[in-house]
Parts: C-alpha cells; structure tokens; sequence
C-alpha cells in the first residue's frame, strides 16, 4: 500500500468543531467485516452489540493543559508554548513546541502568567520547531505542577478553528481519563457517558484498562510514499497484569475483545506473546499498524472518522479492509457524518 491509496477529499463543514450535545448520542456507523454491511445508529446502541463476558479496552490516559503562551523578555512578543512531555521533574525540563519558533533561540527566557511568576529559560534546540526548556519557579514541585494547569490551556487540536471554551476541558477528556500525560485525547472514548458506562456493566461487560499517553505524532501526516518509511513519535505505554488477565481470559472463553480507539490497539498491539496473548508493557512504543496488518487481540473496534494520510486511517484500513474502508468513508461523506477528534464514531465488527 501506498501514501497515494490514503487520500481523499473531505468538505470543510464535515469536520467537527464542537462534540455532540451528550456524549453518547453522537452517530455510530456500524460496519460488519464478514458481511460486508454498513449500518447507521447512534452511540448508544452500541450496548446492542455486545453480550455478558465480552471486554472493551479503554484506554484511561488523562489530557493534561498543554498549551501556554507567554512573553518573550525585552521584546513581549507572544510565543505559544505547546508542553510535550517533562524530561526531568527535579530539574524541570521539558519537552515543548514554540510558535513562532524562528524567534526562540538558546538562551532565551520567556516569561507566563499576569504576575510573570512563572519563567522558563531556552537550553536547546530539538527540531524546527522544538525546544528543551528550564522552568523557574519558586515554590514547590507540586505547587509547580498546579501553576502549569492553571496557566495551561485545554490543547484541542490546532485544525478546530476557534478559541479553546470552558466546555473543553470536560469534553475534550474521556470520562474515565485518569493517568495525566497525553497532550491530545483518546477521541473514540468521548462517547462514553456514565450512564452508558453503567448499562454496559449491568450487562455484564467486562473493562480492561490500558495507559497510552497519545502524543503530538498521533497528528502528524505520513509524507513519505513508502510506508514501511514512515517513523512514529514513541509514546509511553503501560499495561499492567490485571488488564492482560481479563482480556487474556476473554479470549479463552471465545468472547468478544474491543478495543475503543486506535491508541488502545495500538497499546495492545505492542505487546503479544507467541500465543497471541496480551502480556504486560511498561515503557515506550512508535508501533505503526498499515496494511497487510494481523491483529492478534481485538476482533472489533470503535474509533472516530480520521483525516486523509494518517496514520489512524492506515489501521483502520489494515483492520477493516481497504475497500470496505473506502466505502465506509465514502458513505459517511454522504451521510455528512462528523470527522475528526470531536466528530461521531464507527464500530468495526
């Protein structure tokens, strides 16, 4: 397959700027692999389609507010300052894009907050656009920590054409978000509501939790033709014991195994015994799933509708087929559903 095979046109009003009203009435296009059909419901009919024993894997990263912007010294210039990931607590690096970059240099302070009462000082240059940088802060690590989220900003994608609202701090994070480190939201689990949650455990679903702290690269477009060219921004992974004991025991039992989004397959993907059982992770991945793909844990998947040549579509078309793909989008183009992170959903059977 190559980068050509991923393209399509996508009309500018299909693209999601704010979620559906409730989390769990968005639209669900339900797409049967084995039958080759394609059916049209909303989110919370998806209870239909399991069964008591059947296990979704969520995953449960938490968005933290990446996003800042401060005043360049001496000049005040406004830099954007997208936090990627701490390098070191102690000494309190990190990881961050600036925007406009030609302006920030080695050496550099940049001054946030009305009371300029936090600082940070340029050390160096990772890649174009990215810096390494040194955060001054009187006060504790905690109370530093705090000064990040109440200066930060809810980093909703750069293509969602409007100013970040109160609402996105709730709804651009899952309902079941706990572990902090992702800098974009595993957008698949906005669906879920607790209500939803709820009829899904009264049914006797069972739920095993994955930590995958999705990173900026989860955006970032393919640019090579090649695929097997193409290299993934590594992202932290964690997956303990005990959620490789409830899906490993649901495969035992032939039951139904889900993974609600790509960065959950891609968790688990990462991390198969010989046996074609999830076995525990602690540490990091730049797995990249395109086809021919064999997927050896899920047999179903909810995802959202992805952009051309990404890197989500990719594993969409090595789960679902190519040309069942491509019809399923089509379709949806046709049926003007919502594209991207706040867009309606689709569950691969």
């Amino acid at each position: 397959m190559k980068l050509s095979h991923f393209n399509f046109n996508l009309p500018k009003e299909l693209l999601a700027e704010y979620p559906a009203e409730n989390r769990d009435e968005s639209r669900l296009m339900v797409i049967n692999r084995k039958e080759k059909t394609i059916e049209h419901k909303m989110f919370k009919d998806i209870i239909d389609y399991f069964d008591e024993g059947d296990v979704m894997i969520l995953n449960n990263t938490k968005v933290f507010p990446a996003r800042l912007y401060g005043n360049k010294e001496k000049t005040g210039a406004r830099i954007e300052v997208f936090l990627l990931r701490e390098l070191n607590a102690e000494q309190r690096l990190w990881d961050v894009l600036v925007d406009p970059a030609r302006k920030i240099r080695i050496g550099n302070k940049l001054y946030f907050g009305d009371d300029d009462s936090l600082v940070a000082e340029v050390i160096d240059n990772t890649t174009s656009r990215g810096r390494t940088l040194r955060f001054l802060y009187d006060g504790s690590y905690e109370e530093f920590r705090n000064k990040l989220t109440e200066l930060g900003e809810t980093p909703i994608p750069k293509y969602i054409n409007r100013e970040v609202v109160p609402e996105d701090a709730e709804r651009y994070q899952t309902i079941y978000a706990k572990e902090e480190g992702a800098v974009a939201a595993p957008t698949a689990g906005l669906h879920f509501s607790k209500h939803l949650l709820k009829r899904l455990e009264i049914k006797g679903i069972n739920f095993a939790e994955v930590t995958l702290h999705v990173g900026l690269g989860t955006f970032n477009p393919v640019e090579v033709e090649d695929l097997s060219k193409h290299k993934m921004d590594s992202e932290e992974l964690k997956i303990t014991q005990e959620a490789c004991d409830v899906v490993n025991e649901a495969k035992s039992q032939k039951k139904r195994v889900c993974a609600v989004g790509t960065t959950s397959m891609r968790a688990i993907e990462s991390s198969v015994s010989s046996a074609k059982l999830l076995n525990p992770y602690d540490g990091w991945t730049n797995k990249f799933i395109f086809p021919p793909h064999d997927f050896s844990i899920a047999d179903c998947m909810v995802t959202n509708f992805h952009t051309p040549k990404s890197t989500l579509l990719m594993m969409i078309s090595a789960f679902t087929g190519h040309d069942l793909m491509k019809k399923a989008y089509e379709e949806a183009i046709k049926e003007n559903y919502k594209f991207y992170s706040y867009g309606d959903a689709m569950l691969i059977l």
